[in-house]
This record gives C-alpha cells, structure tokens and sequence, in this order.
C-alpha cells in the first residue's frame, strides 16, 4: 500500500509514514514540589472544561521572574500527563535570556525532529512547517509546553489547528492577544504565602539539619520575597550547613539584603531574588565564583565543560568539577549530562558580577580564550568532515585547548549540536571587538553553511565577517568571505548577485597573486554559468580552473575542474569529450577516496551515458551516486542527483519509480531551502506525468515550477519550464506560455536552447 503524505502544502505519494512514536520531552518534575495547590486546582478545572468544549485554547501561566512559573507547569505537567498518551513536546523559548529568543521556525524544526519527520523533509518556511505540525498534531492527544515566551508572535506558529492537544505557556508577559484572539485560559502566579514558603523551606532541607524555628524560617522566607527561586536557593545553603544555627544565616542574608537596598531601588521583589543570589555567590570558593560570573560572557543559551574550561582559562576536568559544585548551590542548571545553562536572572546576574570584578582587560581575555576555543574547535571538525577544503590560516590557540576529532561522524554530529553557538560566537565576536575571529570562524564553517543551505546564518555571519575582515584590511581575507556570499547567493538562485560577489574575489585574488584563491574563484563562476545555462562561459571559466590546477599539481582540483569541465561539455551536446574528463575525474577521486565528489563524477557520468542512450549505464552509474549521497548524509547531493535517478527511470519505461525519485527529490529541495532546485524537480515531476498522459497533473507541477523559477529571475530554466507548462495547458494559458517562452529562448544561442525553439516553432 501507497500512502499519500501533505509536507509543506505539497501532495507527495511514497512510503507510508514509520508508526507513531510518543514524544517524552518534559523536563524532570521538581525535587520536593509543595504548595501552589490551588493554582493546580484551577489548572485541572480548565483542562476539564477544555474536554467538555473539545476547545484547543492554550492556557497560560504568568507572573514575575522567580515566581515559580516554570516548575508549576513542569510538575503539572508531569501529572496530567497520562491525559496525553501521544506524547508531550517542550520547548525552553528563552524569551528573556540575553541573547536572541528562539523563533517560531527553530521551535518548529525541532518538534517537527521530535515527531519523527526526517530532517530532509522539514519545509523550509514558517508557514509551510506551522502546517506539517499541525497536520502531524490533528486527531492526537499531545500536551505541548512553551516555556519562558516573549510575546504572542513568538507562541501563536506553535499551536495545533485542532482539539484533542492543549498548550501550556509560561511568560513573564500577560500575552492579552492570546487571550483575546485565541480565548487563552489565564493563570496569574502571585509569589507564596507565609505559610507555603515555609512549607518548601523545610521540604528542601528536611533530612539536612535539624528542625529550625518557625519564626527564624518566616524571617528567611521574607528576605526571600516568598519567590520560589530564591528559596530554593536559600534553602540549599541552609540544608548544605547543618550545624550552622539558621539565625546566624538569616543574619547574614539580612546584612546581604541590608547592602543590596543600597545599590538598588528596593522596590522591586527581583531585588530580593538578586540578593539570595549574591548571599549564595559570596559563599563560593574563589574558583566557583570566578567561573560563574564568566559565564555570564557565553553568548549560548547552553554550553559544555569544554567551553567553560576555555572562559576561565583552566583545564576541562577542573571546569566540571566547578560546574558541578554551581549546580548544587542552584547557580547553574544541567540541561543534559554534560551541558549546563542559566536561568534568565542568575544569567543577568552573572553578568553584573563581571561588570563589579572582573577589569576591562580580564573580561576581554576570557572572550577571546572563548572565541578562540570555538575557532580552533570548529577548525578542527571542518578538516575532518571535509579534509580538502582550503582552511585559513589561525592565529595561535593561546590559552585554550581546543577540540580534536579522530571520525569524521564526531566531528558532523559536534558542529550539528554547537550550531546556534557557534553562530552565536560569531555575533560575539563582532560585539567584543574580536575581529580577526569574526571572519575567521565563518570562513572555517563556509563549506557546512553550504552543505546545509542555512540562509540566514550563513548571510547573516557572512555579513559580520565581511565587516570584520574589511576593518583589518585583509584583502585575502576578504576574497574568501565575497567567495562565501557568493556560493549562498548562487545557492538561492540570486545568479547575478553570486557571479558579482565571485568576480569581485578574482580581482582580489589576481592583484594578490593568489593563484590557488583565482582557480577556487574561476570554478565557482564556473558554476554559478552552467547554473544559469552559459556553458560556453563555463567551459571558459572550467579551463581556467583546470590550467592552474595542472600548473600547481594540485590533484583534487584537477579533479574538480575535470568534472565540472564535462559539465559544460555536456551542455554543448560535446558528449564523447564529457565522458572522457570524467572518467578522468572518477578516477582521481577513487584515489583520493573523495566518495562525494565520485558521486559527482557518477552523476555526470549517467547524464552522458542517457543522452547517448545508455540507459542500463546511466542506472547504474545514478543509483551508484545516489547510493554514496545516502551512504555519507549528503542531503544537498542526494536531493540534486535524484532529479537524474528520476530521468533515467522515465526514460527506461518506468514512470512511478521516477515519480517517487522527483518527488522525495522536491521535498529534500524544500527541507534545503534551494528554491531553485526545488522547481526544477517541480518541472521534472510535470514532465513524468505528461508522460503517464495526466496533463491535468503535469500543468499543476509545471505552474509551480514556472511560479518559483519566475521570482528567482532564471531565464533558461524558466523558458524550460515554460515550454513544458505549454506542451500540457490548453488554450490562452499555453499561447501565453510560449510566447514567454520564445522571448526567453532568444538570449541563448546553443545545442539545447535550438532544440527548445525547434519544439515550440509552428511548422513551415
């Protein structure tokens, strides 16, 4: 059986999806959770009537920071879960946190993950994966919790369209447009009662120390501001000195809170909360307090021992053994085994404390010992998933010690997890002034950015780095950043943006006389033509290539040149020539053991062998590539090659298995976010049921396909579009098709563009 799946808004046929598996993604319930019973009364009173009304209104909990909001819904939660038995999802938004808020579309991506989507298949846009979540969601019983959000732009993406889950939100915010839009239930947590926050004092300390006096335990819980944050906290110091007399503590919280009042406005309950905070801190040794202030300076909302290690200049097992004593005063939180993280406001206070203790040239030298690390780090795990990328040259790891990465596998799965930080490092770089870093760092990471299509990062850091290595002067720097926005513009189907950007780092290059930096530039211009259909241009631009990589015995990009030379060979119908550099360059990359850049080779190799009429070669030489892609986790590779896996399959008489190879290349394409390339699977999808005589459903795919390709401004794959679209749409829409089409076709004077205005010119 055939199963019929919507990702994105896009009716695609294939397997039919693996059998449900429950999310179980809640937090740990609280250690000795008390109190708050009759706010978790007026909790179970809305999911009751949420049953009774089938409803899907989130329900929200708000109040101040340190009010406990987050531990309610945690241990609430955690008791109605059997209310859910398809799984509960949890998302930290860090809407408070100093560095950015998680958006809707990373909220998304990582349910979608948690919901067993492939990766490849996640679409791309907000819209497109709000939709596949909420087709995923429709008919289940899933609780999804939102923790700490920002406002209702932030939430409103992450609800389900239908009843059956409920959504949980906590914020310090009162998100009126929810209540007011979505008929949200709202609960305002007030901080706890005298007698609740004597209760949690002495169930977190019960076992500790002997019973303490009840007037002595009302005083702690007043200096507390009865905020459960802050009493935990407190406690924690108390249950950790059992023969220390709780009024000699309370004493000293009260000259704390005494010297608190007087550098702030004491009129604020997160005053008290900060001052718990600094009774705590005080009480650490020396090396504690100094490693928790400086990671007020990491730039993630989560980080590992190593990283720490690098902020505070000491050796990694040293920076767990430290990291360790903070969470058990309740400074630092362990997300996971071996990463930690901040609540918001000791974060905040982090940051305040080295601003009073740490000068100016301190706080400076830990960022870089940071930056430093990751640089290094992130160097390390680009050489081994990619070892023959051309990697610039580092200033020294002063300090640090960075990261080293015996399999390729470490090293992907590490620069998958660090991504946001990595990121986030590049921004803080930027910030503090660490500039060489700042383009350093996105030039190590340029070809992951590549491989995975992230846009906006790879835009966003690429601006930084251009800044960056401008404000140096480095002008060979400078050529690989332009170099770098290239490819992400080629990529996107910006062509002439991305051919200026490469242009500009050849001239860069030539002036320096790089010339390793002029054969990178003249291939990618290379193919940034063939993308745009020129291939006498690209053939021009490959032999250039090709010159210097014979020149300077360069044998991978002999390889390189010898493939993508075949390429523009191909295009010029040249297909004796084509094959023969690219048996050449199969057999470069056997020997290398590049395995990619063999699939590349294979891939060429089954487009010459189909237009020559080959077509049991060109089967073995597509699934042979394919195959590598798959083996290796090349998602960009196997969504390109399985447009030809798909041509081959029709050719030979088998249009469902084309179906299949187009239509999981198309929803790769969007997972990408290649726009382009998407299309053109579009175009190839059109084409297979043309061939079925379903002309209905070929103009649907070929419209889609013409409306991407359109807006991306590429002429030929336009016109070819265009040419399809009018082969299966009747009347005026087909007339006007070809006229845009014979308008287009006009630009391109070579084999195939003459073959298309043969198609399309009426008989004489």
């Amino acid at each position: 059986m055939q199963a019929r799946d919507v990702i994105g808004g896009v009716h695609f046929h294939g397997p039919r999806p693996a059998r449900w598996t429950p999310p179980r993604q809640l937090p740990a319930d609280v250690r000795g959770y008390v109190n708050r019973t009759e706010e978790l009364e007026h909790l179970d009173r809305i999911l009751a009537a949420q049953r009774e009304s089938r409803s899907v209104s989130p329900c929200i909990v708000t109040g101040t920071a340190g009010v406990g909001k987050t531990s309610l819904a945690v241990h609430w939660a955690h008791r109605i879960a059997a209310d859910f038995p398809d799984g509960q999802l949890y998302a930290n938004l860090h809407g408070y946190d100093p560095g950015p808020p998680v958006t809707p579309l990373q909220a998304l991506d990582d349910f979608l993950r948690a919901l067993r989507v492939p990766p490849e298949l996640i679409p791309d846009g907000l819209e497109p994966r709000a939709a596949a979540y909420r087709s995923l969601l429709a008919g289940r019983r899933v609780l999804v919790l939102l923790d700490n959000a920002s406002g209702v732009a932030q939430v409103r993406p992450l609800l389900p369209g239908t009843a059956g889950c409920l959504v949980v939100i906590t914020s310090r915010n009162r998100l009126s447009g929810l209540v007011a839009r979505d008929g949200a239930h709202r609960l305002s947590l007030d901080v706890l009662t005298e007698k609740q926050a004597v209760e949690l004092l002495r169930g977190v300390t019960d076992g500790y120390r002997p019973p303490d006096d009840p007037d002595e335990l009302r005083e702690l819980a007043r200096l507390c501001a009865r905020l459960p944050l802050a009493l935990r906290i407190a406690a924690e110091r108390a249950g950790s000195r059992p023969h220390t007399p709780l009024r000699d503590l309370v004493e000293e919280l009260r000259d704390e809170s005494m010297l608190w009042d007087a550098l702030t406005s004491g009129d604020d309950d997160a005053d008290a909360v900060r001052t718990v905070f600094a009774w705590s801190y005080r009480a650490l040794p020396a090396a504690a307090s100094r490693l928790f202030r400086l990671l007020g300076l990491h730039p993630g909302a989560e980080f590992g021992p190593a990283a720490a290690a690098a902020l505070a200049g000491v050796e990694p097992r040293v920076a767990g053994r430290l990291l360790d004593d903070l969470v058990g005063v309740h400074l630092v939180e362990r997300v996971s085994s071996d990463r930690f993280g901040f609540h918001d406001l000791l974060r905040a206070y982090a940051v305040d404390q080295v601003r009073r203790e740490e000068d100016a040239g301190s706080a400076a030298a830990a960022v870089r010992r940071l930056v430093l690390w990751y640089l290094h780090s992130a160097a390390a795990a680009a050489r081994a998933v990619h070892p023959h990328d051309r990697t610039p040259r580092l200033p020294p790891a002063d300090g640090v010690t960075p990261l080293a990465f015996p399999a390729r596998e470490q090293a992907a799965a590490w620069l998958e997890r660090e991504w946001a930080n990595l990121v986030a490092v590049i921004h803080a770089a930027e910030r503090h002034g660490v500039d060489e870093a700042a383009w350093l760092l996105h030039a190590v990471l340029r070809t992951h950015f590549a491989e995975t299509n992230r846009f906006d990062d790879w835009l966003t850091s690429a601006g930084i780095a251009l800044r960056a290595v401008r404000g140096l002067g480095d002008r060979g720097g400078e050529a690989q950043v332009l170099e770098s926005l290239g490819k992400a513009e080629v990529q996107r189907g910006r062509l002439a943006e991305g051919i200026g950007l490469h242009r500009a780092a050849l001239a860069i290059r030539q002036e320096l006389g790089d010339r390793r930096g002029v054969l990178a530039s003249a291939n990618a211009i290379g193919l940034a033509f063939l993308r745009e259909h020129r291939p006498a241009e690209a053939l021009a631009s490959f032999e250039r290539a090709r010159g210097i990589a014979v020149e300077t015995g360069d044998r991978y990009w002999d390889g390189i040149s010898a493939g993508n030379t075949a390429a523009a060979l191909a295009e010029l119908e040249r297909f004796a020539e084509a094959e023969r550099w690219l048996r050449r360059a199969l057999e470069v990359f056997r020997e290398l053991g590049d395995r990619i850049c063999e699939g590349d080779a294979l891939h060429g190799l089954s487009q010459v062998h189909r237009a020559l009429g080959r077509l049991p070669e060109a089967h073995d030489a597509i699934r042979a590539a394919v195959d590598i892609a798959r083996d290796g986790g090349h998602l960009v590779a196997e969504a390109f090659w399985l447009v030809e896996l798909g041509r081959v399959e029709a050719a030979s008489g088998r249009p469902e298995r084309a179906l299949v190879a187009h239509q999981r290349a198309a929803a790769l394409q969007r997972g990408l976010g290649d726009v382009e390339r998407e299309a053109l699977a579009f175009d190839a999808v059109g084409e297979v049921y043309a061939q079925l005589d379903r002309p209905h459903d070929a103009a649907g795919f070929h419209a889609m396909a013409v409306a991407a390709l359109r807006g991306l401004g590429n002429r030929w794959q336009l016109a070819r579009a265009l040419v399809n679209l009018a082969a299966v749409a009747d009347g005026e829409r087909a007339a006007d098709a070809l006229a845009e089409a014979r308008e287009l076709l006009a630009d391109f004077d070579d084999p195939a563009a003459r073959e298309l205005r043969r198609r399309i010119e009426p008989p004489a």
